[in-house]
């Protein structure tokens, strides 16, 4: 990602985390192209791990679980 996409990029994922779900611990989906196309995967990575929440790869998407609680998987 060039510099000058830098300001765009992170303004998307300032965005991400406004919705209702990021405040309220809920779950936030987002296909992996989308996350490529308007920021990075680093940069989720990074922004998810500062917040203390967690990052999970199911399929052609991202399931950001927006609480510290550790998830746990049933089944």
């Amino acid at each position: 990602m060039e510099n000058q996409e830098q300001p765009a990029a992170n303004a998307w994922i300032e965005k991400l985390f406004q919705h209702d779900s990021a405040r309220d611990g809920g779950v936030i989906r987002r296909k992996i192209a989308n996350v490529d196309r308007f920021s990075s995967t680093a940069m989720l990575e990074a922004e998810v791990k500062r917040r203390g929440f967690h990052l999970i790869l199911c399929g052609d998407q991202y399931l950001i679980v927006c609480s510290e609680e550790e998830p746990q998987v049933i089944c």
